[in-house]
């Protein structure tokens, strides 16, 4: 009988885990790095202990300190989540041997899946669709494009897409450095790749008495970098194709079979617009896409984790599927810049804060509880909350945010709007990307394969004069914070003088919004008039139509909320300090991490976008190119070398 749990993991899984745990009457426990000491999830836990250090591979990923701290904290349980030391036999095993119960599957199962090549050998023997493997020396003109994988781990790491014989081995080359960085292992093999295909999956349960369920499918073809951003449950193709779901179930219940599967799996799939399909990898573990399927047939997953590691039986058959459940992951990320990390402290974090009248749960907790019932309903799996910051040491995913309801169109709509109206300030996010992607018409359509950006591109460009209103909005709750403390307002005149201006950064671009202060008030310029200002919310009428904005001002920052959508602004200071200043041609890094590849060096002749410099920050690689043709005149650093935000990498300068 299980009475205290350690969660090896961090974040919003961690938050997940934790909740399941206390509905079931067990204590909970946390491991956390010296960065996450702060972070929500440490604050849940009943217990806590630090792992020093920052990065995964001195803390999350040291199998030994985990169960030290389990052990310590008197846990006699250790469930994994995922990612990290979740699909790691060795750990497994560990965690067996110091007497705690592992909550996942058996340490032979997670074996013979860690292998992407031994995998599909093991599914071909079973009878599971798989796609051919191609070894890299026998790729021919005729297999492209093909797609270079990494044998072990996931998330997209170590994966390219070529469709160039030229360019396949340097593909591989660096497909096989970003696998040994990741996973510690640089094995990689190539297979047929699929432009336009589905990502599928079938979510899987199994006790230790020989009952296999395959409860439900999950489409998630949307992704970036091989990582997927949206996900549903069911499919929009499997509904359209009769007889494909029954055959789905029926491989994933034969990959799970011939492995002597027990636990919560999922058997992921590729398939094409016919209903054809190919076994990509089986995942044993909880999957970050689980809600969906929790929201549509009603279950714990995390509950009949639990149940299963102690020796429940399943019922014959799992629940049916009801309804239509989306999910979307909201990152700290910016689409349009490399789907680039953004790091900073999270100012302000309010998604969905009502449902059905009543708040949500700390963590994210549903209301009501799962029952695949046909009421619509909001649930938000956070890792953050006002205050947490995001460190650069691991993946930049903030929440995921799950609509249900009974009808799809409906369910999009729904989450469209929530995303739309939260404010999430002090880091940039995905959010506008997704608002696009959920009322796309192709989505609506169910038209989404893996190829969805390469053939929609990313997202409209922020509208210019939503910007500018935003920073007139900004400007004018500035002015209004300020008239109360001073005996002559700034900017007042007894007769008619030059209006006040103020400008404000936002990406690249700058903008200048003015104003003027009369004896009857401010007056705004144009086709806008002013209704109402106050330090923190200024209603303006623009174009005949009346429109409220909050605005929210920090240190360094100005986030404005309205219905024409949320912008974030930087003010731009009237004198600058030189000593802050940098010299043109350079690169800056965009972010705290490790230059992991050099290209160039001192001399060298460079063209504009030529890649320079690779840096590894957030799981992802992350490329730093030439702002301008010239020569290399500076390099500051070297491959290995850890650097901050904003350092000067490098300088371009002009060619003599």
């Amino acid at each position: 009988m299980l009475t205290s749990v350690l969660v090896a993991n961090r974040g919003e899984i961690a938050r997940r885990i934790f909740r399941t745990a206390r509905s079931l009457g067990l204590s909970t426990v946390a491991v956390h790095s010296t960065a996450d000491a702060a972070m929500p999830f440490v604050g849940e836990a009943d217990a806590a202990v630090q792992l020093p250090g920052n990065a995964p591979a001195d803390t999350y990923l040291r199998g030994e300190l985990v169960i030290e701290a389990a052990l310590k904290a008197g846990a006699d349980a250790v469930h994994p989540g995922y990612g990290f030391l979740s699909e790691n036999a060795g750990f497994a095993q560990a965690v067996i041997d110091a007497g705690l119960t592992w909550i996942g599957p058996p340490v032979d199962a997670i074996s013979s899946m860690g292998s992407k090549i031994e995998a599909k050998k093991l599914m071909a023997a079973a009878g599971v669709p798989v796609l051919a493997e191609l070894t890299p020396a026998e790729v021919s003109a005729a297999d492209l494009p093909v797609l270079v994988k990494a044998s072990a781990g996931g998330g997209g790491r170590g994966m390219r897409v070529v469709s160039r014989l030229a360019e396949l081995p340097g593909e591989i080359e660096a497909a096989s450095a970003e696998a040994l960085s990741a996973f510690g292992d640089g094995t990689v093999f190539c297979e047929r790749y699929l432009t336009a295909g589905r990502h599928i999956e079938v979510q899987i349960m199994a006790d230790q008495h020989g009952t296999i369920w395959a409860v439900g499918e999950r489409e998630c073809s949307i992704q970036r970098r091989h990582q997927k951003v949206i996900e549903e449950a069911p499919s929009p193709l499997v509904e359209r194709i009769p007889s494909l779901r029954a055959e789905l179930f029926d491989a994933a219940r034969k990959s799970a079979a011939a492995i002597g599967y027990v636990g919560a799996g999922t058997v992921e799939f590729l398939a094409d617009e016919g209903g054809a399909f190919y076994f990509l990898e089986m995942n044993t573990r909880l999957q970050v896409e689980h809600p969906v399927t929790e929201e549509t047939t009603g279950l714990d997953l995390v509950e009949l984790q639990f149940a299963v590691a102690t020796g429940a039986h399943l019922p014959p058959e799992p629940p049916p599927t009801v309804g239509h459940a989306i999910e979307v992951r909201l990152y700290a990320e910016d689409p349009a810049q490399d789907w680039r990390p953004q790091t900073g402290v999270v100012r302000r974090f309010a998604v969905g804060g009502e449902v059905s009248g009543k708040k949500l749960a700390p963590g994210g907790e549903k209301v009501p509880e799962s029952g695949a019932g046909g009421s619509p309903r909001l649930r938000v799996d956070s890792g953050v909350e006002d205050g947490s910051e995001v460190s650069p040491y691991y993946d930049a995913m903030l929440a995921k945010v799950i609509a249900f309801g009974a009808d799809r169109a409906v369910v999009a709509r729904r989450l469209a709007g929530e995303l739309e109206r939260a404010r999430i300030h002090g880091v940039g996010t995905n959010r506008d990307l997704l608002v696009w992607i959920l009322r796309h018409p192709a989505f609506l359509n169910g038209d989404t394969d893996t190829g969805f950006f390469d053939r929609h591109g990313i997202s409209p460009e922020v509208d210019a004069g939503v910007v500018r209103t935003s920073a007139l909005a900004a400007a004018l709750a500035d002015a209004a914070g300020r008239m109360p403390v001073v005996r002559v307002p700034s900017g007042w005149r007894n007769v008619p003088s030059q209006p006040q201006r103020k400008a404000y950064r936002v990406g690249a671009a700058t903008v200048e919004v003015e104003y003027r202060l009369t004896r009857d008030g401010l007056v705004v310029e144009g086709n806008v008039v002013l209704v109402d200002s106050q330090p923190e919310r200024v209603v303006l009428e623009v174009d005949g139509v009346r429109r409220l904005f909050d605005v929210a001002a920090y240190d360094g920052l100005v986030c404005v909320d309205s219905s024409l959508g949320s912008v974030a602004l930087t003010p731009v200071e009237r004198f600058v300090d030189p000593s802050q200043q940098i010299s043109a041609g350079s690169l800056v890094a965009p972010m705290p991490g490790t230059v992991i590849r050099v290209g160039v060096q001192v001399g060298d002749g460079v063209k504009q976008g030529q890649p320079l410099l690779w840096l590894e920050a957030m799981k992802m690689e992350h490329t730093i190119s030439a702002p301008a043709d010239g020569v290399l005149s500076e390099l500051r650093v070297e491959a290995g070398q850890q650097v901050e935000v904003g350092a000067v990498l490098a300088v371009v300068g002009e060619e003599a």
